[in-house]
């Protein structure tokens, strides 16, 4: 009989570890290998939810069960923090948002000469799969995949273009990019369309930044209760419910602060939910969120102030910091290594450290750690749902 060993963990890619250290694609934590790599599926091997896994480069993990998934997202975050030689003081359940709950995708449609295919790209690959379904789309999302096929091949130049997808307070907005809009017909039946889906908000954007065409009514999206002015490619939390959890871990760690510094504040998805207990100075250097801030700062009780400036090349500096009792970083996936040096050279008592990547998160933690911060608490966080993406919010403390 063919000598078996158990599957014990999944890799940053989505691969199955075995014992010995075989990677093995396609295999969950708890199957078993032989020595060809044959996989007998174990209690945590699930079928896909998708007629497209495999070859879609979106999903890598819907063959595990949640369980598995829950062990990925938190091993990602554990084992990246002991890295730097980091533990938590308290770590917390992970966080992973249900299928059909994604609220903005980034997808590509292409015309051909049967019609049009639209969809995510294949793994590693160029070519578009033709989406009959994703079950990580919130169905306002979905619901348009068929209908914007149709508009491609209808009206689509011969080159690939781009679909950006958010949904905001009205409905959902599209923006498509290298998708010319020349003469009356074309630009007539992208208002039709617009007005039949009943979308939000149509931009077009021709290589000169999207050009909004139909816009019943401001777009807005609310953020702990405060509508926001939601601007085109304007960056959300992909799921709502992902959100919520995050913006309430950082309210309850940070409350007390009667003044807070929300770096990186994007729209406000943080500063919004801080407000109650604090003020909030939201700092961010995208200057379309940074004025969509500053508008819904002002009109919501003026407990959130905004500041535009550039955090990379002018980070807030520690006579600066030292005016607020605590401080909520959210940088970009290439994390915040000139601010976080600057915090760690400040006193103030405490830092939530919100990231979308476990790798430079804890490369700055470990700045923070030698300068005096302990990691109190700690919440791993999938809301890229059966993918290798992975999040978390995080609690430093002198």
């Amino acid at each position: 009989m063919t000598d078996l060993e158990p599957i014990i963990r999944l890799a940053a890619k989505g691969d199955g570890v075995t014992l010995s250290g075989r990677h093995i694609a396609g295999g969950v934590t708890g199957d078993m290998v032989d020595e060809a790599g044959a996989i007998t599926p174990g209690p945590h091997h699930i079928a896909p939810a998708c007629r497209h896994f495999g070859v879609c480069g979106g999903c890598l993990l819907q063959h595990a069960d949640d369980t598995a998934l829950a062990g990925f997202v938190e091993g990602r975050v554990v084992n990246a923090a002991r890295g730097q030689g980091l533990e938590p003081t308290e770590l917390l359940p992970v966080h992973l948002s249900p299928p059909a709950t994604r609220r903005r995708a980034g997808l590509h449609g292409l015309r051909t000469a049967k019609g049009a295919v639209l969809g995510y790209r294949e793994g590693g690959s160029h070519r578009v799969v033709d989406l009959a379904e994703c079950p990580v789309l919130h169905p306002a999302l979905a619901a348009l995949l068929a209908p914007l096929r149709r508009f491609v091949a209808a009206h689509g130049p011969k080159g690939m273009v781009g679909i950006d997808l958010t949904l905001a307070d009205q409905g959902v907005e599209a923006c498509l990019t290298h998708f010319p809009l020349e003469g009356l017909g074309p630009t007539e039946a992208a208002l039709d369309f617009a007005r039949e889906q009943g979308l939000a908000r149509l931009s077009f954007d021709q290589g000169y930044g999207p050009e909004t065409v139909w816009e019943p009514e401001p777009a807005t999206v609310t953020l702990s209760g405060v509508p926001v002015s939601l601007p085109p490619g304007a960056f959300l939390q992909a799921t709502q419910d992902a959100e919520h959890v995050m913006a309430a871990d950082a309210a309850e760690w940070l409350a007390g602060a009667r003044v807070v510094a929300d770096l990186f504040a994007g729209l406000g998805t943080f500063a919004f939910a801080l407000r109650e207990e604090s003020k909030v100075l939201a700092v961010e250097a995208e200057r379309a969120a940074h004025l969509a801030c500053k508008a819904a700062g002002a009109i919501s009780g003026g407990r959130v102030l905004a500041l535009h400036r550039d955090l990379f090349r002018s980070p807030l500096q520690p006579e600066e910091l030292n005016r607020f009792d605590g401080i909520l970083l959210d940088p970009p996936r290439a994390g915040a290594r000139a601010q976080v040096a600057e915090v760690a050279a400040s006193t103030v008592s405490r830092v939530v450290y919100v990231s979308c990547n476990p790798s430079s998160w804890a490369r700055d933690a470990a700045v923070l750690a030698a300068n005096g911060y302990r990691l109190t608490r700690l919440r791993p966080v999938g809301q890229f749902r059966w993918s290798t993406h992975v999040e978390l919010v995080s609690l430093f403390e002198r």
